[in-house]
């Protein structure tokens, strides 16, 4: 964290009170209300895969080392 915020540690506990607050969720209802949405960023590490996704079979193509006749003779 840079020097001109102070030290890092009362920063934690001043968010962790806003947090206790509930001054986050009012700042987000507020920016919520003014949104006019001509723009959205999505942070990508709220974006999820579906949960089968990384069962899916690969799509890459086999490349034969011997020709189709040689394949049985080893």
């Amino acid at each position: 964290m840079p020097k001109e915020f102070g030290n890092w540690h009362t920063a934690y506990v001043r968010f962790a009170r806003w947090e206790t607050k509930g001054v986050w969720d009012q700042i987000a209802a507020a920016l919520q209300r003014d949104a006019d949405l001509e723009e959205l960023f999505i942070d990508a590490t709220i974006v999820r895969a579906h949960q089968h996704a990384a069962g899916a079979r690969k799509k890459t193509v086999r490349i034969r080392t011997k020709p189709l006749g040689e394949a049985a003779a080893g």
